[in-house]
């Protein structure tokens, strides 16, 4: 079967997991009239998604580096079909975030392995750059794809549309994926079967994701406690895997300069991006007036931009190039483009003042391969599950670090501002403003970290990973 079909496979399921992210903000209001949730705990049906997502990446990728990374693949995708299925028939608050948990779950054994496959299916670095390309494109098109359909499915039929659109997707991903993903046996979980380790990694992930979705409900006091606790659930887990003999992260895997380096710069370059799609969909909601579906239709520009670069121009940069210098080329774009908000007026024009924004933020689509490429590049073949689910792990701690942060800088800017008398619509857009700026600082932070730690890879080590294959330091 083609490589080409195992990517659109792979590339639909990653896709279904960023969308439904996204689709569920829109429907929200539908969702807390029909089934009658508090404004408290609307934010649940995000939260139980988000939080065993980003809790169980890690664990996921090293168990398909163990029992076969098809095999986690199609059970995370099972688990994310019944419980969509279960979210679109839930009558009660309870069920519907009980069914979120689930999809989460599901989301995180799929996606975890995901670059782990890809890196050995495409062994040549430029066929690698152009499955990565793609790959890329359909993360940066999710979330806007998620907006816009999330609209139109809740206006044109319910919110519960939202959740049965994955059923059908969700089942023919699995059948194609049967056929066409290769099938491997993995290492055994004798390998790794660290149990100790799995549960301090877990509960230290998916309690850090709890405080910081959970930062303006919690409070800074309660939301430092819960954080402190993570931190030492999580130093309890690589000291763990520092003396455990069959560890279940070897940590060999972060003596690479390019590995560690990557997935430092990703959570500083997500934080900015993610939280950029956020802010700006709220600026134009909340201080321009658009409508759900009038943002998302003025947001697609930015998704066509990393689209289009991530497919079409992406590829030749980095074969010609290399990763790194694509990687500081695109983050000196995202640099000019919060640099860009960071002047924007409370009476904007969306000409003037935001599509120039939507179209330098075309770095993204030079960044996201290009970090791809240099995350997965030194990792070997009985570890690529491992790096594959610590790259999406670091990408989540971003997207949920930058918006807990940022929104919550935001709204204490603009509170500040509301308690001196200035007009609603100045205090938020001076309060949009400060993210904004903290978002272009975020980025010229990850350009020196790029610029200092990364280095350039050889076109040998871009290669596919091999057993045994030692990881350089």
């Amino acid at each position: 079967m083609s490589r080409w079909l195992a990517l659109a496979v792979l590339s639909t399921a990653m896709l279904m997991t960023i969308l439904d992210g996204s689709i569920v903000t829109v429907a929200l209001p539908a969702i807390q009239h029909d089934l009658g949730f508090t404004s408290a705990a609307l934010s649940w049906t995000v939260n139980a998604y988000l939080i065993p997502f980003g809790g169980l990446l890690l664990l996921s990728g090293r168990l398909g580096d163990l029992i076969g990374r098809k095999r986690v693949f199609l059970a995370g995708n099972a688990v994310f079909v019944a419980a969509s299925l279960l979210a679109g028939l839930a009558g009660t608050p309870e069920l519907l975030v009980a069914a979120r948990f689930l999809q989460g779950v599901g989301s995180a054994l799929a996606s975890s392995v995901v670059l782990g496959i890809l890196v050995t299916l495409f062994t040549e670095p430029a066929e690698r750059a152009r499955a990565i390309g793609v790959f890329s494109f359909t993360g940066a098109a999710g979330a806007s794809i998620g907006q816009v359909l999330g609209g139109v499915l809740t206006d044109a039929l319910d919110w519960h549309w939202i959740f049965f659109i994955n059923v059908p997707i969700g089942l023919v991903t699995i059948l194609l994926a049967v056929r066409a993903l290769p099938a491997e046996r993995g290492t055994g979980l004798s390998a790794g079967a660290d149990v100790a380790g799995a549960a301090l990694v877990t509960a230290g992930l998916m309690l850090g994701v709890y405080t910081v979705v959970g930062i303006e409900q919690h409070g800074a006091g309660q939301s430092l406690a819960y954080g402190g606790l993570s931190v030492v659930l999580l130093a309890g887990f690589f000291v763990r895997q520092a003396t455990a003999r069959t560890p279940l992260m070897p940590l060999r895997v972060f003596r690479s300069r390019n590995v560690s380096g990557a997935n430092a710069v990703q959570i500083l370059a997500l934080s900015a991006m993610f939280s950029f799609q956020i802010l700006v969909a709220l600026f134009m909601q909340r201080v321009l007036g658009y409508g759900a579906l009038a943002t998302g239709l003025a947001m697609l520009p930015a998704a066509a931009a990393i689209g289009g670069v991530s497919l079409f121009v992406s590829a030749r940069l980095n074969d010609r190039y290399g990763a790194r210098t694509v990687l500081l080329a695109g983050l000196v774009l995202l640099v000019a483009a919060m640099g860009w908000l960071t002047r924007v007026p409370v009476d904007a024009v969306y000409v003037t003042d935001l599509l120039p924004v939507m179209l330098l933020i075309a770095g993204g689509g030079l960044v996201l391969p290009a970090l791809t490429n240099l995350g997965m590049s030194d990792a070997r073949d009985d570890d690529a599950g491992l790096a594959s689910g610590l790259f999406n792990t670091t990408q989540q701690i971003g997207m949920a670090l930058g918006v807990a942060v940022l929104s919550t800088l935001a709204a204490g800017r603009t509170e500040s501002l509301l308690g001196g008398g200035s007009p609603t619509a100045v205090a938020l857009t001076e309060g949009y403003r400060l993210a904004f700026t903290v978002s272009a600082g975020l980025l010229a932070v990850a350009f020196a970290v790029a610029l200092a730690v990364l280095r350039p890879v050889r076109r040998s080590s871009a290669r596919a990973p091999r057993a045994g294959r030692r990881v350089p330091s």
